[in-house]
């Protein structure tokens, strides 16, 4: 009995084409760090999730089973490695992630370095393995090496004074996807540490967005606050995060515990 072998087809970057199309996109960010924890959150509706490599105790193999959970659900997993590093960029990429979220870019140069590090040869400098890679499933992704390029996302952090200001050139960096605002990191580039909805900050956020959509790119910011995210959203924002799991379930847990704490004695 002879047995046919079907080759597996490469997984479409749902995400980025909705921001080509012009779709809103909600998410969350992951910080747990927990399979379990990524894969309850993957069935509550967000269009993606964040899985952060920079401020949550993520790696490699931790972002691994995250990214096994959340495969079989309607939601994107985005990956944000601890730093703007090319091995890193090979090693989520070769775990599967299609869409990184690259911190501290400052300059187009940098950016168009991460553009590089995302694409195999002749486009970019993406190291040649894919034998080894679940990405390729083990080479069992029909015409892999050629494909994957064309599924890549690649979105940049713009979160100091200096990137703001290079901010119309890293926007125009061909491969770059879209770009991110970080509020608690530019109030404190700008003076205002802990102060990320100062007029002055929020003002540079607007600006930063219209910059970005003028260039025709997608902009994107976290806003755990409603009011706040839908002003971003008015101003042009595409991709936006409104919510932080340790956060909800921290307001969660103290909200419960209060409910039920011992009344102050009295005086």
């Amino acid at each position: 009995m002879k047995v046919t072998f079907h080759m597996m087809p490469l997984p479409r970057n749902t995400f980025r084409d909705a921001l080509r199309a012009g779709q809103r996109q909600m998410g969350l960010w992951v910080g747990l760090a927990d399979a379990n924890a990524a894969e309850l959150l993957a069935g509550t509706g967000f269009d993606w999730l964040l899985l952060d490599g920079e401020h949550a105790p993520n790696d490699p193999r931790h972002t691994l089973t995250q990214l096994r959970a959340v495969a079989p659900y309607p939601v994107h997993p985005i990956v944000r490695p601890v730093q703007a590093d090319v091995a890193l960029v090979k090693q989520y990429l070769d775990i599967g992630a299609q869409t990184l979220l690259i911190p501290m870019i400052d300059t187009p140069e940098q950016a168009a370095q991460m553009v590089q590090a995302m694409r195999y040869p002749p486009e970019g400098i993406r190291g040649m393995g894919a034998a080894l890679a679940r990405a390729s499933r083990w080479n069992q992704i029909e015409d892999y090496l050629n494909r994957a390029n064309d599924e890549m996302c690649l979105l940049v952090q713009a979160e100091t004074v200096q990137a703001m200001a290079q901010l119309p050139a890293i926007a125009a960096v061909e491969g770059v996807d879209g770009v991110f605002f970080g509020p608690a990191d530019l109030s404190a580039s700008m003076g205002y540490r802990g102060q990320s909805g100062h007029p002055a900050v929020q003002a540079a956020i607007l600006e930063g967005i219209r910059i970005v959509r003028a260039a025709g790119k997608a902009a994107g910011i976290l806003a755990t606050d409603a009011a706040l995210a839908q002003r971003y959203l008015d101003a042009g924002a595409l991709f936006v995060a409104v919510g932080v799991d340790t956060s909800l379930l921290v307001k969660a847990a103290t909200a419960l515990s209060q409910q039920f704490a011992a009344p102050t004695p009295q005086t």
